[in-house]
């Protein structure tokens, strides 16, 4: 039988990660659909944060974001 909690099974299959341009090893990781799709009602507040300045610094400070499936 397989039994999840309701944080796994809630859980998006996908994750958009923003790499850093500058600082190896930085990125910013925001729960995401297949297409990428992020659901901002669902980010808290410093979770939102990140990612409108992750979103606003493309090209910047951060890379074109990837869409990456959680393991």
């Amino acid at each position: 039988m397989n039994t999840l909690t309701a944080a796994t099974a809630a859980r998006p299959p996908f994750e958009l990660c923003f790499q850093s341009l500058y600082r190896t090893g930085h990125r910013l990781v925001f729960p995401c659909d297949g297409q990428g799709h992020v659901d901002l009602d669902a980010l808290g507040q410093r979770a939102l944060n990140n990612y409108l300045y992750a979103r606003t610094l493309i090209g910047r400070e951060f890379s074109w974001p990837a869409v990456v499936a959680v393991h």
